[in-house]
């Protein structure tokens, strides 16, 4: 498995392999806000196929309290891992892990992630990770469906964090 920054020729690869809902492309908002410095986005590939995603969003979560309670702390998002099969074979671990790294490089000591209340595989997965509760919050979030029909959510979330070791 390789993992890769997010280039403008794989937006159409993860388009086919992993798909998308709405309008506009999951991938192309997610390529679009990476090269406007504003976050990073990995791809995971396995015998050259995007197998999995994750964006590491640079200006952290979108939530007041969040940002209250952790000024300055990236925020993890994104996190996919395409087909169902490959899931808990480390592909998310290892996507996780590449993000801390950027975050590392860029001095950065801790970072975050929020995870919906009725994901407790996710929730598993950084808590495994060394990723611990800091508070409860609305994560909200929407799109554009291929209809042109906005679709608004509002879902309940816990923000984790992670406090990093030093560069290596």
């Amino acid at each position: 498995m390789e993992i890769t920054v997010c280039r403008a020729a794989d937006v159409a690869l993860l388009d086919r392999y992993i798909g998308t809902a709405g309008a506009v492309s999951f991938h192309a908002r997610r390529f679009a806000e990476q090269e406007a410095g504003r976050s990073t986005y990995l791809v995971a590939w396995l015998d050259g196929r995007p197998v999995g995603h994750l964006e590491m969003r640079w200006g952290g979560c979108a939530d007041p309290g969040v940002r209250a309670a952790c000024p300055g702390c990236p925020e993890i998002g994104a996190l996919g891992v395409w087909p169902d099969e490959l899931r808990s074979r480390g592909i998310g671990t290892a996507l996780v892990h590449a993000a801390e790294e950027l975050a590392r490089e860029r001095g950065l000591s801790v970072v975050g992630v929020g995870v919906g209340e009725d994901n407790p595989r996710a929730a598993a997965l950084y808590a495994r990770l060394g990723y611990r509760p800091l508070l409860g919050y609305i994560g909200r979030w929407s799109y554009e469906d291929t209809d042109g029909v906005t679709h608004e959510y509002a879902d309940p979330c816990t923000f984790l964090t992670k406090e990093l070791p030093p560069p290596r």
